[in-house]
């Protein structure tokens, strides 16, 4: 019989060492995670004086999600965790098709259409998704994101499809 919790592995790949495998790993992938948005935060200008650039805040939040996975990892390797437990890629490849698909549509149709589609295909990365309670909170959060970025904060985004527009 098998001391391992469902889903968690009874055979360890990893190295002696390695005390919480999934601490580790887990503490590397922010790392990794860290240290893309720092590179990809590179051109951008950062402070000068006491004025924020557009860079600054990406980075300042890139090197506290370092800091913070290189603490993780180092729980991995000084104290006991759980083993690396089953991964399920429905969640993530969700969440990331429907940033992708936020990115692509903006431009093209507008806030209003691309906040609630990208909302509803995030919703897609679990089989718990209660559809009513979901459309009802897309269709909030929309109202609140269509209100927010134009009018409080300023933000030149455009609410409708351009062809509506033009």
């Amino acid at each position: 019989m098998s001391e391992a919790p469902s889903g968690l592995s009874d055979k360890s790949v990893s190295p002696k060492w390695i005390r919480g495998p999934q601490d580790f790993i887990g503490g590397l992938a922010l790392a990794a995670v860290a240290a893309f948005a720092l590179w990809a935060s590179s051109d951008l200008q950062g402070m000068q004086g006491f004025s924020f650039g557009a860079g600054t805040a990406p980075r300042i939040f890139a090197v506290l999600l370092l800091g913070l996975g290189f603490i993780l990892a180092a729980t991995g390797v000084l104290m006991d965790g759980a083993p690396m437990a089953k991964f399920h890629w429905r969640g993530p490849l969700f969440v990331g098709l429907a940033i992708l698909s936020f990115a692509a549509t903006i431009r093209p149709l507008g806030l209003i259409i691309s906040a609630f589609a990208s909302f509803l295909i995030s919703a897609l990365g679990t089989p718990e998704t209660r559809w009513k309670e979901t459309i009802i909170v897309g269709i909030t959060l929309t109202l609140g994101c269509s209100l927010l970025f134009p009018y409080a904060l300023g933000l030149p985004m455009p609410l409708y499809p351009s062809f509506l527009m033009r």
